[in-house]
């Protein structure tokens, strides 16, 4: 190695230079390396996590997946299991998207150590860019039936998309920050401060249902049952009513929480409830009743989704926990699964193949996607800021919408078949 080159390379740290990276150094000769220096490896992907789940990737051996004795809740002699599995990772390098390209100023091309793409991985695209809202994307909804798309929004707008053109066909302005949106059936139920709307789809009418305190961060249905999580803690519970004034019927206010419900999910007959307060709270959904509290996560509850006969909640304190349930009824942590940074939201749908994929949306404005009961890593989906909502459409599509209201929509892609020889 040239000797001078050395001792400039020691002196200043082996820095790349930031003008020469965003391609406006005019210095020659200059102090600083004009060669990207490597970023140092991350966690990424986790080892022979397949097998801890007792099951190779891409098995259809059978149709309810099975954890292994080494993660069973009771082992063969009785004792109570290690419960908790905590994923090691990898000792490749997470992809990076380009910071300057994401700005349209990266100068490098195809020559970038970085990411030019909004995705990594394979099996899916992205089809088109909504850009119509102005703040945070806090729900999609495609209602059954309906060739329409809505979207919620922070900045105060429900927006109707048109499924065939991509075209935003109206734009329903609540002059207040909408801070959840779901369907179901014909109802698009919009969670507002203090209130929630629900609007019929089919007879075009519109009502108020009052009650919740603050922000309404959360909604679900089950069992003719709407919940809506509101900002003191309490979930509103209304089923259908024949009352003239309004289809629904405040029916119970559940309590419990000492912060904001933030999320809400339903499965195996329980409603769950995650938290602010840190804890998910799992209630009876005939009888509306607390039945049991779990603590297992040491920041907010901020997702929880029901997959096969478990439980998958998120965390701020960067983890995904499993949880399944026990020979006396309760729920105990099965496997733990951490993240480098707070998990925002989780997500699951099947992919082109039918495997099931889980999408975990991160605080490094990606989203992560894994293959369950793996957790192999799929792919990466990227954004400019934090994507938090998502929703599942027909023939193969999907949608994101992130913090800064961009919503995309994607696309599985068709795995061709071999022919036989």
């Amino acid at each position: 190695m040239n000797t001078k080159f050395a001792r400039r390379t020691e002196r200043i740290g082996g820095t790349a230079c930031a003008y020469w990276r965003a391609g406006r150094c005019n210095r020659n000769p200059c102090r600083f390396l004009h060669i990207e220096t490597p970023s140092p490896p991350t966690a990424c992907g986790y080892v022979n996590t397949a097998y801890r789940y007792g099951k190779k990737p891409h098995s259809s051996s059978e149709n309810t997946p099975k954890y292994s004795s080494k993660t069973a809740l009771i082992s063969d002699n009785g004792d109570r299991g290690d419960a908790t599995r905590v994923a090691k990772a990898s000792k490749k390098s997470s992809p990076r998207i380009c910071k300057y390209w994401i700005n349209n100023n990266c100068v490098h091309g195809e020559q970038c150590l970085y990411l030019h793409s909004w995705f990594h991985g394979d099996g899916f695209s992205t089809v088109t860019k909504l850009q119509e809202h102005k703040k945070v994307i806090t729900g999609i909804a495609l209602p059954v039936g309906s060739d329409k798309l809505y979207s919620g929004s922070t900045d105060g707008t429900v927006r109707i998309w048109d499924c065939h053109t991509g075209r935003c066909v109206k734009v329903i302005n609540l002059g207040a920050e909408v801070t959840s949106l779901i369907s179901e059936g014909p109802w698009i139920f919009v969670g507002l401060q203090n209130a929630v709307k629900a609007w019929n789809i089919q007879t075009i009418t519109e009502f108020t249902l009052d009650g919740p305190k603050g922000q309404v961060r959360a909604m679900t249905v089950g069992n003719d049952t709407l919940f809506a999580g509101a900002e003191d803690g309490v979930i509103f519970a209304w089923r259908g009513s024949s009352g003239a004034k309004s289809p629904f019927e405040l029916v119970a206010s559940l309590t419990g929480h000492t912060k904001a419900v933030v999320c809400l999910t339903i499965g195996c007959k329980m409603l769950y409830s995650g938290s602010m307060d840190q804890s998910i709270k799992v209630w009876d959904m005939d009888t509306l009743q607390c039945t049991m509290t779990l603590n297992e996560h040491t920041d907010i509850v901020t997702s929880l989704i029901c997959w096969d006969q478990y439980l998958l909640s998120c965390s701020s304190d960067c983890t995904i926990k499993v949880w399944a349930c026990t020979e006396v009824g309760s729920l105990k942590v099965v496997y733990t699964h951490t993240e480098e940074n707070g998990v925002v939201s989780l997500f699951g749908m099947p992919d082109a193949e039918g495997k099931h994929i889980l999408f975990s949306s991160c605080r490094d404005n990606s989203v992560h996607m894994y293959e369950l009961p793996s957790f192999s890593e799929r792919g990466r989906l990227f954004a400019k800021k934090d994507m938090a909502s998502f929703e599942l459409g027909l023939g193969g599509l999907f949608f994101t919408g992130d913090e800064t209201g961009l919503l995309m929509v994607w696309k599985w892609l068709d795995v061709p078949k071999v022919a036989s020889s």
